[in-house]
């Protein structure tokens, strides 16, 4: 099985607010943090996201011969900063088809979407080793940038050149 990239769509918002509220709840639950966490993030803000010329989402999809359609499994948002940097927001796969490199495959593909990037940079929880672990395996590299949310959160930035 693999995975494709399939460019979401306005309608497509309210899904991925619902998704995506499903993919981060665990985080939610540990960080109590409602501010910043995709999990507590109101439909509005993702229709406005969506509306941005410069954001670009994708259902990152699972693709089986034995499916008709491709299986939504979760998603991606790209926004060009720069002619030659790209910032990998949110992202994210349900939490029944995690830990299948999934979301190693749904990122390379991303980044071959877009080849005048030059520099992509994300932010990622500082105390969750496992995503900073993740980013590492692609090549990301922290940047010393932090943004402390509250004392038991940090998001470290993270970058790779291509």
């Amino acid at each position: 099985m693999g995975i494709s990239l399939i460019k979401a769509s306005m309608e497509d918002s309210k899904l991925i607010h619902e998704m995506q509220a499903e993919a981060f709840k665990d985080l939610l639950d540990k960080y109590q943090d409602y501010e910043t966490n995709p999990g507590a993030e109101l439909l509005e803000r993702v229709e406005l996201r969506m509306s941005v010329d410069v954001v670009d989402h994708y259902f990152i999809c699972l693709e089986d011969k034995e499916l008709a359609i491709p299986k939504k499994i979760g998603s991606l948002r790209i926004t060009r900063l720069d002619n030659d940097i790209i910032n990998l927001g949110t992202t994210f796969i349900l939490p029944k088809y995690e830990g299948k490199g999934y979301g190693k495959q749904a990122i390379l593909k991303a980044e071959m979407l877009y080849p005048e990037a030059r520099r992509w940079e994300l932010g990622t929880i500082k105390q969750e080793a496992k995503l900073r672990h993740f980013y590492e395996l692609l090549g990301y590299e922290a940047t010393g940038e932090e943004t402390q949310i509250h004392d038991d959160m940090t998001i470290i930035g993270y970058s790779k050149n291509l």
